[in-house]
């Protein structure tokens, strides 16, 4: 079964960098490689130069610049939907993962209790004539839960075990930190209960919207029939699904409003949330799915609770067993038999995302394994993939980091008061470091892996971690636990714990060199860490002080400063089309959707370059080296710029555009360089060039 949510909130206030979905983030590693020279340039050639397109005028469009020949020999695979420099980091970490598992996979005397699990999940993910004999039959208890229901009285018990199994339904209920005392850790309700990306999806009424309503519903329907519904039963069933998701999607935050914590910190008690929605017994449920005994808890939207009750009051049973009927088979669908599989794939990925052809099963099962068993596969994974040296070259990047956003806070922000920037300054030097990989290993002895029994084996691994989450209630944060394993591509910033977050999978090429020098490092990983860092300041990090509670720091004048400042980025971006329809429904990037990107962007891209220049003027020697044609400055911006190499379908662009914090790699590198003057220099734009505007039309706050 599908993962339950248990810390959406966090997971939406961790700002992670990534190019769109998250891809598949020390025990004993590598000897170290012997460090290069430190005063002469690499000779080898860098990647820089094998992707540019040098008939693009970089002043014009960077971007396709930097990209262009990398775009052309990369066209997109039929099994994505979107495929760039993080794919294919991902791609590479997947096919030494998979050696991994294979190897675990064989058995033997030598095998020990880690490698006994993770070889055996993943090989009863692989044995796919057992999978398919199972069908529907993993979920079969909970099914016959929701039939035997005869009256609404009976939803709680229903709700508690479809929970407990992690089959959501109708709300989210997980543990994560109290946003104003970060160091206890407190239950959530949140929304939930949809099965289209976002709440949008349900009330835009433009063509495009229209037909992905009709598909989705035709897919419900679909789903429903498979799991034994008549086909005029699963028609009519679709309609009612549609009907109840609907009316939860109108009381439900957009994504938008998601990003704004205060609006979600509504901590009340059990007594308060029964008169909220008495549609659920919550002194049942609570404790009902595991919850140790707690006092008081967080209601993230009140009015969505409301909408839940109206619901369930409004609703038949009968429609209301078919909601859940359907929430239970959506959620377990990739973990069921080929038909699920194949039906799941054709509306999630074809229709809506346009892929063409289903992942080969061994990929899908090495990502179970990561997503079930993570922090056991990832031991051997440091192993392989992860040496000394490279930990050693990102603690001095990340410390010249810091030094530049500390020299950046006191000279270079004017609007800033002296009050505000010694807060500033406080929470910088408070920001703590992780990276990759755990300095405790998760233990999962506790969960129980049976060969031959896939479904099984993830529905365990789910209500595990469920549990381990529930744990956590009433206990003080553990702050050395990571919300990514270590295989992972991607980063995070974590404001409730002031953290940065580096997994080993996303230090290696074209992140991270180790053989190249400094220009194109700084400007790929090292915009990734001052991304990170900035995240703290962004519009929701600055929200939080150094001790991750959600408290004010800054004057009046202060804020309304940043605000206006952020406002510039905001209309920046706005102006960007992420797809364009020759019917003239274009979709434009959504400016207030991906500030806090937009802005980390920027401000990681500034401060790492202040890093670079505090390098080089250590240097002298390599100040006018020219690798591949190109002066330290010029690779530091392509290096930065290459990382969002991308192709993609029109259709992921939309759903991107549509609820996903991240501007299109496109705009994320056009959209910072057009705001340096640096980069204007670098590359003698001249002036009314599309990334030379007038200085006054740049946008900056950090």
């Amino acid at each position: 079964m599908r993962a339950f949510k248990s810390f959406s909130l966090l997971a939406a206030l961790m700002l992670l960098l990534t190019c769109g979905a998250l891809y598949a983030a020390d025990n004993k590693a590598k000897p170290a490689a012997k460090p290069a020279a430190a005063a002469t340039a690499p000779t080898k050639a860098t990647v820089v130069a094998d992707a540019l397109d040098k008939s693009v005028d970089p002043c014009e469009d960077f971007y396709e610049f930097a990209c262009g020949t990398w775009r052309k020999k990369n066209p997109l695979p039929a099994d994505l939907s979107r495929y760039g420099r993080f794919t294919e980091l991902y791609e590479n970490n997947l096919k030494m993962l998979r050696e991994i598992l294979d190897a675990s996979a064989k058995g033997g005397a030598g095998r020990n209790a880690v490698d006994q699990k993770i070889g055996d999940l993943y090989s009863s993910c692989m044995d796919e004539p057992a999978v398919n004999k199972a069908g529907i039959a993993p979920i079969s208890k909970e099914l016959a839960k929701i039939d035997g229901m005869t009256s609404k009285d009976q939803l709680t018990d229903v709700l508690i075990a479809l929970h407990r199994a992690t089959l959501p339904g109708f709300f989210n209920y997980y543990s994560s930190p109290d946003l104003k005392d970060a160091n206890k850790v407190i239950a959530y309700v949140d929304q939930g209960g949809l099965g289209l990306p976002t709440n949008e999806y349900y009330s835009k009424t433009d063509p495009k919207s229209v037909e992905i309503r009709e598909k989705y519903q035709a897919h419900v329907a679909r789903m429903l029939e498979l799991s034994g519904y008549s086909a005029a039963q699963a028609a009519a069933g679709a309609k009612a699904v549609m009907a109840v998701e609907t009316a939860l999607a109108k009381s439900s935050l957009t994504p938008v409003q998601q990003r704004d914590p205060q609006i979600q910190y509504n901590p009340t008690s059990i007594l308060i949330l029964q008169n909220l929605s008495p549609a659920i017994d919550w002194e049942k449920y609570v404790p009902g799915v595991g919850t140790p005994k707690l006092d008081t808890l967080n209601v993230s939207v009140p009015k969505f609770l409301t909408g839940v009750n109206a619901v369930v009051q409004s609703s038949s049973l009968d429609d209301i067993k078919t909601y859940l009927r359907w929430q239970a088979v959506h959620n377990a669908a990739t973990v069921l038999s080929d038909d699920f599989v194949n039906e799941n794939f054709n509306f999630y990925s074809k229709s809506l995302r346009g892929t063409q052809k289903l992942r080969d099963r061994w990929k899908r099962c090495v990502d179970f394994v990561d997503q079930s068993l993570g922090e056991a596969l990832g031991i051997a994974y440091v192993k392989k993939a992860y040496g000394p040296e490279a930990k050693q070259r990102m603690d001095k990047m990340i410390a010249d980091l810091y030094t530049a956003l500390g020299q950046d806070i006191r000279t270079r922000l004017p609007w800033m008061s002296p009050e505000t920037k010694k807060q500033a300054l406080h929470k910088l030097e408070k920001i703590a470091n992780k990276v990759g990989y755990p300095s405790k290993w998760r233990d999962y002895s506790a969960v129980n892996i049976v060969p031959g029994d896939f479904a099984g084996n993830m529905g365990r691994a789910s209500e595990f971690e469920f549990q381990r989450q529930l744990g956590k209630i009433g206990k003080p944060i553990d702050k050395t636990e990571w919300l990514m394993t270590p295989p992972t591509v991607n980063a995070y910033y974590n404001p409730q714990e002031n953290n940065i977050n580096f997994p080993a999978g996303i230090l290696q090429p074209p992140f991270f060199y180790k053989e190249l020098d400094d220009a194109v490092n700084y400007g790929a990983i090292g915009v990734v860490i001052g991304h990170e860092i900035t995240h703290g300041f962004d519009d929701q990090g600055r929200q939080f002080d150094a001790d991750g509670n959600l408290k004010d720091w800054w004057t009046e004048a202060d804020g309304k400063a940043f605000e206006e400042r952020a406002g510039c980025f905001v209309d920046q971006y706005n102006g960007y089309v992420a797809v364009k329809d020759d019917k003239g429904n274009d979709v434009h990037v959504n400016g207030k959707l991906t500030l806090g990107e937009n802005g980390a962007d920027n401000a990681g891209m500034r401060i790492s370059w202040m890093a670079l220049m505090n390098v080089l003027a250590k240097q002298p020697a390599r100040k006018n080296v020219k690798v591949d044609g190109f002066t330290p400055e010029q690779r530091f911006f392509l290096g930065y710029a290459q990382v969002w190499c991308q192709n993609n379908t029109d259709q992921s662009a939309r759903v991107q555009a549509l609820g996903d914090p991240h501007s299109p790699g496109r705009y994320r590198a056009n959209g910072a360089v057009r705001n340096m003057p640096e980069f204007q220099k670098a590359f003698a734009c001249k002036a009314g060039a599309a990334l030379a505007p007038d200085p006054a039309k740049r946008c900056s706050v950090w």
